[in-house]
C-alpha cells in the first residue's frame, strides 16, 4: 500500500524489533498496547491480522506501524495499534485515509473500528476529525501503570465512510 508520501508495507520479521520500539517510545506507551516479539512474529503469520511498517517514501525511513484485525464474518476491521514517530506532519491521517480504503473498498468490509484510553485527548480528537463516532465507553477496562483506565470505542460505518468520500 502507499499514499502520496509513505509505504505501509507487510512487515516481515526484521521489522519486529523497530516496532517494539515504537510501542515503548515514551510519546505512545502510555496510549497503545504492547506487544511481545513473539505475538509480533504470530501477527505476521496470521491471515487475518496485518502488521505494516510505514516509511517515508522520500528517505524510507521507518516511521511507524499499523497492526489491524480482520474479522470477515462479522465484516469489521479493529485497528489495533496504530503509532508514528513522527509527530504533526499529516502522516495519521494520510495512512488513515489509505487504511479506510483498504478496508471499506478494497476488504469490503462494513464496520472499522479502535478503541481509545479516555486521557488520549489528541487521538480523540483526531479520530472524530476522521468523522468516527463514538460508540460507548468500555469503563475502568484496562490496567496501566496510571492506573484502570476507560476505553473509548470509535468506529465508522462504510455509508459514513462513503458518504464523506462525496
Amino acid at each position: 500500500m502507499e499514499t502520496n508520501r509513505l509505504f505501509i508495507t507487510p512487515a516481515t520479521k526484521d521489522d519486529i524489533e523497530t516496532i517494539i520500539s515504537f510501542e515503548q517510545h515514551p510519546d505512545n506507551r502510555l496510549f497503545i498496547f504492547r506487544g511481545t516479539y513473539e505475538e509480533h512474529l504470530a501477527e505476521i503469520a496470521n491471515p487475518l491480522k496485518g502488521l505494516f511498517i510505514i516509511k517515508t517514501k522520500e528517505e524510507l525511513k521507518r516511521i511507524g506501524f499499523v497492526l489491524y484485525v480482520l474479522d470477515p464474518e462479522s465484516e469489521r476491521f479493529e485497528l489495533r495499534r496504530i503509532a508514528i514517530d513522527s509527530k504533526n506532519k499529516g502522516y495519521g491521517r494520510e495512512v488513515f485515509q489509505r487504511i479506510f480504503e483498504l478496508a471499506f473498498e478494497e476488504l469490503n468490509v462494513n464496520k472499522v473500528w479502535l478503541d481509545v484510553y479516555h486521557d488520549n485527548e489528541v487521538g480523540i480528537h483526531f479520530y472524530e476529525s476522521l468523522g468516527m463516532v463514538r460508540e460507548g465507553v468500555l469503563r475502568e477496562n484496562h490496567k496501566e501503570e496510571r492506573g484502570l483506565l476507560d476505553q473509548i470505542i470509535y468506529s465508522m460505518l462504510k455509508r459514513e465512510y462513503e458518504a464523506l468520500k462525496k
